[in-house]
């Protein structure tokens, strides 16, 4: 490394140096770290870090849903399937997000058409989408919603 180098890395911001490290090395961005926080059960007050669904969830006050999953309605469900297989989804996610950092990456489309963030996002460079659907709790998202009532 020649010295103007190490001396234009040494000024940037520490944002913008992890910007430019996630980009480097092709892997999900670890700057939105979760290591501090606790995720809740959303209720009907504030919401700024909080489960609403398998699929949403709050962050730091933005509201992030998962681009590369499905999970049931709950709000309503359409039949008892339905509403067991949203619960089981919407706890399985809170524990994911509760037991370690997170990491987030953007898609084509920064938000849907509800102003929710689209990210994908990773525990231990392991999409919580993939192990969601692993789990048998979502189905990959194919552009449109299908129903869970069968």
């Amino acid at each position: 490394m020649t010295l103007r180098f190490v001396t234009a890395i040494a000024i940037l911001s520490p944002l913008a140096i992890g910007i430019l490290t996630s980009v480097a090395s092709a892997q999900p961005s670890s700057s939105a770290s979760s290591a501090s926080e606790a995720f809740s059960i959303c209720g009907s007050g504030q919401r700024i870090t909080c489960v609403v669904d398998g699929d949403t969830f709050w962050f730091r006050g933005e509201k992030i849903r998962i681009a590369d999953i499905d999970t049931p309605e709950l709000s309503p469900p359409r039949c008892e399937r339905e509403r067991e297989v949203g619960l089981a989804a919407k706890k399985r996610l809170l524990d994911i997000l509760n037991s370690g950092p997170l990491s987030f990456k953007t898609t084509a489309r920064d938000e849907d058409r509800f102003g929710r963030k689209l990210r994908i996002v990773y525990r231990d460079r392991r999409s919580v989408g993939d192990i969601l659907v692993d789990e048998g709790l979502a189905r990959r998202w194919e552009g449109s919603r299908r129903g869970w009532c069968q």
